[in-house]
């Protein structure tokens, strides 16, 4: 696979060690808010409203991958599908 990048190793080592410098709680902080961002973002593609397929497409979209599929079969369900 080929990764567009246009930033130099310097300036993201750079980048790197500026965001290491932060606290750890920030650092955490900033992850999580960058989570809740891309689900917003994602709940806002997939559908409006709370409805459960819209909840299932999100958990799809998000950890869909990270089970097994009875796994996932049955999150789905307990989402209401």
């Amino acid at each position: 696979m080929t990764v567009m990048k246009d930033t130099t190793d310097a300036m993201s080592a750079r980048y790197r060690d500026l965001l290491m410098a932060r606290p750890g709680v920030e650092r955490l902080r900033m992850g999580c808010d960058m989570f809740d961002t891309a689900r917003a973002l994602l709940r806002s593609a997939v559908a409006s409203g709370d409805s459960p397929s819209a909840r299932s497409a999100v958990f799809l979209r998000t950890y869909g991958a990270d089970f097994d599929a009875p796994t996932r079969e049955r999150i789905l369900s307990a989402l209401g599908r």
